[in-house]
């Protein structure tokens, strides 16, 4: 008689929403200003999952959809909420001063935080991480809307990069791909 059986591998993830992107070369650091005016670092953030998203306080849509999503993700974590920190990192620098980020970010969830930087920090910043963003004129009160992409990228405590979370994912579903790197 002849038995099969299947291991489930040891220390992998398991069902993912998200795609993961562990050993990825790119998104290795960012080196900005968060909205109380402190110099950050990712390695400031060692010890926590992070959830890195690139925006602006004037989205109409994506942006605060996404904070709130965020919001909604760290109820569901419970006790393990404090093992997250939401970064926002700001593609409209001119519009997006400390103040606006003060207001915004914080906003969504006491502990999130708001990223800036001078446009040149900024882009390269984005490039980093390989974030489109584009300037469109617009006929609006703003003048003009950012055209951006739209996912969140998870870190693991160690720091490292380990998940692309597409727009539009369910919180429980963020949540739950949350818990696996935790």
């Amino acid at each position: 008689m002849c038995t099969l059986s299947a291991c489930k591998p040891t220390g992998g993830i398991s069902k993912l929403v998200a795609t993961d992107i562990t050993g990825a070369d790119f998104g290795q650091t960012l080196n900005l200003t968060d909205h109380t005016g402190k110099h950050r670092t990712l390695a400031d953030f060692k010890g926590k999952a992070v959830a890195l998203f690139f925006g602006y306080t004037h989205c109409p849509d994506v942006c605060p959809t996404t904070m709130a999503d965020l919001k909604q993700a760290m109820k569901l974590l419970g006790s393990r909420a404090n093992e997250l920190q939401v970064l926002f990192v700001t593609l409209d620098p001119e519009r997006d001063t400390q103040e606006v980020l003060a207001k915004f970010v914080p906003s969504f969830d006491a502990s999130f935080i708001g990223l800036r930087g001078s446009m040149g920090e900024v882009t390269a910043t984005a490039k980093a991480f390989k974030i489109f963003s584009s300037k469109v004129q617009s006929e609006g009160h703003s003048g003009y809307t950012i055209d951006h992409s739209a996912g969140l990228y998870i870190f693991d405590k160690a720091g490292k990069i380990r998940l692309y979370i597409d727009y539009s994912e369910r919180p429980v579903d963020i949540a739950s791909d949350i818990k696996q790197i935790l």
